[in-house]
């Protein structure tokens, strides 16, 4: 993203707090498996089993999107909003269906399970085989208002 550009929208989709709790407690069940072992490996154990379960609950939620003035970067992906057709809100029954039986094989998609809400966006290029953007969002609204705004 180069300086000039202005930010439009910016989110992270972090994973919930609850999961933090399920890694820490995931350590914890180890730390007792290890326990009759004696105190050090029921340590070791507490150790590597917070920290596995934390590096899983931290890679679910180190997805970022963010639009700027002319493009929309989706973790690695730059896709410039001129190839964009107009964002389309999905939330309930209609997101499931993007998700499940309606989902196109060749589409980007960036779901969460945890995230309900998502936007779903055509891609306009010819050349590109992808047919849409199916995108997670807990702001879906806010997101599909800076995808709308092209510069």
């Amino acid at each position: 993203m180069t300086s000039t550009s202005r930010l439009l929208y910016d989110e992270r989709l972090t994973a919930p707090r609850v999961w933090w709790a399920i890694a820490v407690l995931f350590g914890l069940s180890l730390a007792l498996i290890f326990l009759p072992y004696g105190i050090i490996a029921a340590l070791i154990a507490l150790s590597l089993g917070t920290c596995l379960a934390g590096m899983y609950v931290s890679a679910q939620g180190s997805a970022r999107i963010r639009v700027t003035g002319d493009t929309l970067f989706v973790m690695d992906a730059r896709i410039p909003l001129t190839a964009l057709g107009q964002p389309e809100v999905l939330a309930g029954e209609e997101a499931r269906a993007w998700r499940t039986y309606k989902a196109d094989l060749r589409a980007f998609m960036v779901m969460r399970s945890f995230i309900t809400t998502a936007v779903r966006v055509e891609v306009l290029d010819p050349e590109d085989p992808t047919p849409y953007l199916y995108l997670s969002t807990r702001t879906p609204d806010r997101l599909a208002e800076a995808i709308g705004a092209r510069a």
